[in-house]
């Protein structure tokens, strides 16, 4: 069955320092982002290069998280589907933006590095094949404009 979903979250800007937007360095970019029914706010800022805040995330940040959470979902998932026990994964994903010269930019590839144990030598590479298909499934990959590549290591796990 197929089905549409909706997503709604709530964006505060939290940066007014008492003369609003006055000029390009008089405010702030700190802002929240939450949605109800979650744990926790997200501190929000823009990347330090756009006079942001490096101690809370900013928007590249969480786009590279949203992929690499995807992937991994979607990878979970195939793995399950094909017999394939995982018994670690982390990722340590990169993105490249280019600025275009008008106070605009875009992303121009996201680079996801999964690290998978996997729990039998004889899974090492279906597991590794997989990322093709998860890649297909995941939601947040297939919305966006530009490449995302993957540089999987599969091992099997000591336990």
């Amino acid at each position: 069955m197929l089905g549409e979903h909706h997503y709604e979250i709530e964006v505060e800007w939290q940066g007014d320092r008492g003369t609003g937007t006055s000029g390009y360095r008089d405010y702030g970019r700190q802002h929240v982002v939450r949605a109800t029914g979650k744990l926790h706010d997200i501190a929000g800022s823009s990347d330090r290069t756009f006079h942001g805040d490096r101690e809370r995330w900013n928007p590249e940040e969480l786009l590279l998280a949203a992929l690499g959470e995807c992937h991994m979902l979607s990878y979970l998932h195939v793995a399950t589907n094909h017999g394939v026990v995982v018994r670690s994964y982390t990722d340590a994903p990169t993105g490249h933006m280019r600025e275009d010269g008008t106070g605009g930019g875009a992303f121009v590839e996201v680079v996801l590095r999964p690290r998978i144990e996997v729990a039998d030598a004889s899974m090492l590479e279906l597991a590794a094949e997989l990322h093709a298909e998860a890649s297909a499934k995941c939601f947040i990959a297939a919305s966006v404009a530009f490449p995302v590549r993957h540089e999987p290591v599969v091992t099997v796990s000591g336990r």
